[in-house]
């Protein structure tokens, strides 16, 4: 693979900083550190502009007795078969449900869904969380 060097100016509280940081996330060099400071920018960019494939799981609580939850969920859930890959249910306790999706596919129809499932009374808490294949 072919690199293009470039030059980045720092102040010296800023990069002693910056050294602090990337040496306790075990970055052996700064370039490497801002290499992946500018993908995640671009990943983060296309992911909130909704563009391409995306993915990752959607993860939410609830309470399995408060209205028709489970139903409006697995149907939801069914009506978006082709972006769930898998799901795991865990029974916190005689009421509240953990359940954690695994989700592939456009940016715009996981999102949809993530919202979709976080707007269903009975959801206590959902948070989606995505990242992208390529860059």
């Amino acid at each position: 693979m072919t690199v293009e060097r470039v030059g980045v100016s720092f102040e010296p509280e800023l990069l002693a900083k910056f050294d602090v940081l990337i040496g306790a996330e075990g970055y052996t060099n700064r370039s490497e550190a801002i290499r992946d400071l500018v993908r995640k920018a671009l990943v983060e960019s296309e992911i909130e502009a909704e563009i391409g494939d995306v993915i990752g799981t959607i993860t939410i609580i609830y309470d399995h007795d408060v209205g028709d939850v489970t139903n409006r969920l697995l149907h939801l859930q069914h009506h978006h078969h082709t972006e769930i890959a898998s799901t795991t249910h865990i029974h916190v306790d005689e009421h509240t449900c953990l359940e954690v999706l695994v989700v592939r596919g456009n940016a715009k129809n996981v999102k949809k869904l993530g919202d979709n499932i976080k707007a269903i009374k009975g959801v206590k808490h959902g948070e989606i969380v995505v990242t992208k294949t390529t860059i």
